[in-house]
């Protein structure tokens, strides 16, 4: 291969690939600029806990509050029943 074209040939592809490695995302490195990488997005552990927390809290109220309201109905169903055997 003449020199004359391998030389600067050799040369362009070393740019470029300079210029590639600038905006290729690195890995375990840095990461790339704004048009070409992304913000790493890690799951946020405590965020889930207190998610998991506060649902399981809401379930435990919800349980809570329906016991109640059965409680109530049953003891006004009752008293219903008392009323009209009395009458």
């Amino acid at each position: 291969m003449n020199a004359k074209i391998f030389y600067p040939a050799a040369a362009l592809i070393a740019i470029l690939m300079i210029a590639l490695s600038f905006v290729w995302p690195q890995g375990q490195g840095q990461r790339s600029p704004a048009p070409f990488g992304h913000a790493i997005e890690k799951p946020d552990y405590f965020r889930m806990v207190r998610e998991r927390d506060a649902r399981l809290k809401k379930q435990a109220e919800d349980k809570a509050r329906d016991a109640q309201e059965a409680a109530n109905a049953s003891a006004a169903a009752a008293s219903l029943a008392d009323s009209s055997a009395d009458q």
